[in-house]
């Protein structure tokens, strides 16, 4: 979503700094630089290099993060150390350095969440949530707080997208079937219907454009859904013990 966003915004006449973990291919009015949202001294160093070329930003887009799916058992202490520091920690380690040129331009803030933040978390999918359902509570506290500067803060809730995250979740749920020793039956079953959701995205330009409409908003909204799943809101209105009772009939032999 992030490279799409990109690339559409730089083709209709943005400027596009992109800040990526991975080497990034020269495109017309994008200037790429490699970094690790982990590592506060490479974003630093990001920053200084930014203000040489510009001294104001219109916007702070987030789209780095990482999919986990694991038992929240069985998941290995340094994967879910991992999945806080980059979904969470990371966005917080942005806006920190970067707020000094988005105060000089009043620009806005656009941090993307998911459908499942909202929303009661699913077996094995829970450790995401948790991240998505933070970074909302963050980005509701740093809205009442940057709108005393006039920077507005929105948040973007996507579904499913087609892109890779698609193709490592997928690739996560086959491994945690492979591994898990409490759960093998239920996992599979979970596939089931994880693979069957995920068979309903969208092209990540439908997110762009999203993007790009948040950010010429006069009056931003807080929040902005594309492609929530009607079954999923459907699941959460139930009272909680119905939704045990339900997602335990799916998932149990």
């Amino acid at each position: 979503m992030g490279m799409s966003t990109a690339h559409y915004l730089a083709d209709n006449g943005y400027t596009v700094f992109a800040l990526d973990v991975a080497e990034q291919q020269q495109y017309k009015n994008i200037i790429p630089f490699k970094v690790d949202v982990t590592n506060m001294d490479e974003i630093k160093k990001v920053y200084e290099e930014i203000c040489k070329i510009t001294n104001g930003l219109d916007a702070i887009i987030h789209f780095a993060g990482i999919y986990v799916m694991d038992s929240l058992i069985e998941i290995e202490e340094e994967n879910f150390k991992k999945i806080f520091d980059i979904n969470v920690n990371g966005v917080y380690r942005i806006n920190k350095i970067f707020l000094p040129l988005l105060l000089n331009k009043k620009g806005r803030i656009v941090i993307t969440s998911s459908e499942l933040a909202p929303l009661d978390p699913l077996p094995f999918t829970g450790l995401y949530a948790i991240t998505k359902s933070t970074i909302e509570k963050y980005a509701f506290s740093l809205r009442m707080e940057l709108n005393l500067l006039g920077i507005k803060v929105c948040i973007l809730r996507p579904g499913a997208v087609k892109t890779n995250m698609i193709s490592a979740s997928t690739k996560a749920l086959n491994q945690m079937c492979e591994k898990t020793q409490l759960y093998r039956y239920n996992t599979e079953k979970f596939k089931n219907i994880v693979n069957s959701v995920e068979a309903k995205t969208i092209e990540s330009e439908k997110v762009a454009k999203l993007v790009e409409k948040i950010l010429i908003a006069k009056k931003p909204k807080l929040v902005y859904s594309v492609n929530a799943n009607i079954y999923l809101k459907m699941l959460n209105a139930l009272p909680d013990k119905l939704q045990l009772k339900i997602i335990k009939r799916l998932l149990k032999k």
